[in-house]
């Protein structure tokens, strides 16, 4: 009967045990729940202050480029001798760039933060095993996720840009066809880049080869590289000008610059380039 007792207890015991997981894994998920709430509220206003200041900043630099020279004659000395119109200045320029980085890593920390805690929390009411067993390791995951979606994003860009300058060197090549065949009168274009009648029409060969020889510029790199010394190249200026790692004010314009220089110098541009020549 004792024996029996025991049993009873055990059972009651590992009942209790359930409900408690169950209950504590409710609460953990309602945790969860109200930090990603409160992250994504503060994420999007930090992006809309963002977002202000980025216009605020376009607006003035719009005025400055319609003055000129007579903006800085008129104005400028009044700006560089008063010290709350220089801080406007610098924040304008400086907290987009701040800013930005700022979201990134709550952007981070949200992640990991929360599915850390909605896998336990998964843990305790399902008892499925969860993923990972620390905040850091679903941080590496996170950044993982996001270099592909990087990559992602760069093919889309790529294959964009590949499509419109295949489509200008199309319209180019018609174009030429057309005046070779006497039609002048009756050809007509969408593309702002070519005219009709009076209109100029432009060779795409020469804004290509400008294009790509900057891209090389921007590398480091001859014009003649091939894929894998243009790749070399594109690996070392992104660790040089990484905004996590560079903490200059333009290192986050610079690395854009670098990142679309190496989508521009793709295996099919760097076999037109090679033929153009």
């Amino acid at each position: 009967m004792k024996e029996g007792l025991n049993n009873d207890v055990k059972l009651w015991g590992i009942f209790y045990m359930i409900i408690f997981k169950k209950v504590y894994g409710k609460i953990v998920y309602g945790l969860a729940k109200c930090i990603e709430t409160i992250f994504a509220i503060f994420i999007y206003l930090v992006e809309s202050i963002i977002g202000v200041v980025k216009s605020i900043g376009k607006g003035l630099l719009s005025i400055i480029s319609m003055g000129g020279i007579l903006f800085f004659l008129l104005i400028g000395p009044r700006i560089l001798f008063n010290p709350l119109a220089t801080l406007v200045i610098i924040f304008l320029i400086v907290f987009p760039i701040l800013g930005s980085k700022f979201v990134s890593y709550l952007k981070y920390i949200k992640y990991s933060m929360t599915e850390y805690l909605f896998d336990y929390a998964d843990n305790l009411i399902n008892g499925r095993k969860t993923r990972f067993q620390s905040f850091g390791e679903y941080g590496r995951k996170y950044r993982r996720m996001e270099e592909e979606r990087r990559r992602e994003e760069q093919d889309k860009r790529q294959k964009a840009q590949q499509k419109e300058w295949e489509e200008r060197f199309r319209q180019w090549t018609e174009y030429q066809n057309s005046q070779r065949n006497g039609d002048y009168g009756s050809y007509s274009w969408n593309s702002q880049n070519y005219g009709y009648k009076n209109q100029v029409y432009t060779n795409p060969n020469i804004d290509f080869k400008n294009r790509y020889e900057k891209s090389c510029d921007l590398l480091d790199i001859n014009y003649k590289s091939d894929k894998y010394e243009i790749k070399l190249a594109y690996r070392k200026k992104a660790k040089e000008y990484h905004p996590d790692v560079n903490k200059a004010l333009n290192a986050t314009q610079k690395f854009q610059e670098i990142n679309d220089a190496y989508e521009f110098l793709s295996d099919t541009n760097i076999e037109r380039y090679k033929n153009l020549n």
